[in-house]
């Protein structure tokens, strides 16, 4: 096992998954103490490096592309700081640095894990419940909605549409854009059917960060959201089993042509026989049928 200990935090290898915990020292950002123990497979990791500095070294994990919900909702936008993928390490503790990377190297080496794009998330994201306020409203999620709710800054005709409540399936996309300077940033979702280029300032389904005062937990929110949503990376599956009910495709032949009247008279035959047996739902057969008779 390698271990090293900072004011900053702890990291601990054990061969097969990284613990890292962050510190308790009041430099240790908000963002990182509010998030806590993170527990990283070695499979999640692309790869490992320490950066000796003149005052302090740093250690950076490095993670596949699509492997934390985080990182994917964030999009590269956490400062050296808020990121819990890098530690400060301190002068005297370089070598028990170093022999962590080599610890971490070997084995990743020695399981071949593989460095390509993972098609869903290997660490699960922040719990939930979450809530925060920051800019012009309170963001809340339950693990099943998302809950906008408007403070006393917000635009006017914004706040007229009142408390929003978004239901996870009806959440396309999360997107969340850090405040840099003086530029605000935003934690906006996009709802099905509903799309909307207003600004930020203007969306009932957007929450708008400002630039004069920082407030990075919005990020959790986002990355809670975005580890229930599909994986983006994931393959779609075939058009035929978007549009078919399960189990009826597993079993059934292609459809005869819709002139073939006797054929589509066996096809029902075949649905009941199915339905009878179990093999196909109450949901499933008459969904079914109602194809058929479409073509009759």
């Amino acid at each position: 096992m390698a271990e090293i200990i900072q004011r900053d935090g702890t990291w601990t290898f054990d061969g097969e998954v990284l613990r890292l915990v962050p510190g308790h020292d009041k430099s240790v950002s908000l963002l990182r103490k509010t998030l806590g123990e993170l527990t990283v497979p070695l499979e999640a990791l692309a790869g490992i490096a320490f950066e000796q500095g003149k005052k302090a070294g740093r250690l950076r994990l490095r993670l596949r592309n699509g492997a934390d919900p985080l990182l994917q909702a964030t999009g590269g936008q956490l400062t050296d700081a808020s990121d819990p993928y890098q530690l400060a390490v301190e002068p005297n503790r370089h070598g028990v640095a170093e022999y962590l990377v080599d610890e971490v190297r070997n084995a990743h080496l020695l399981e071949q894990v593989p460095t390509a794009p993972c098609e869903s998330y290997l660490l699960p994201g922040p719990p939930v419940p979450l809530s925060v306020s920051a800019g012009d409203g309170t963001a809340s999620f339950d693990g099943e909605h998302v809950r906008l709710e408007w403070n006393w800054k917000t635009e006017e005709a914004k706040a007229a549409v009142g408390t929003r409540s978004l239901a996870l399936p009806d959440i396309v996309a999360v997107e969340w854009q850090a405040a840099v300077g003086l530029e605000n940033g935003c934690l906006r979702f996009t709802v099905r059917n509903a799309p909307t280029k207003a600004p930020p300032k203007y969306d009932p389904n957007a929450i708008e960060l400002w630039g004069f005062k920082k407030d990075p937990l919005m990020a959790l929110v986002a990355a809670a959201v975005q580890a229930r949503l599909p994986h983006p990376l994931a393959p779609a599956p075939p058009a035929a089993a978007q549009d078919t009910p399960p189990g009826v495709a597993k079993t059934l032949a292609p459809a005869p042509p819709a002139d073939d009247h006797d054929a589509l008279l066996r096809r029902l035959r075949e649905l009941g026989e199915l339905h009878r047996s179990g093999i196909l739902t109450d949901e499933e057969f008459t969904t079914a049928k109602q194809a058929v008779l479409r073509r009759m």
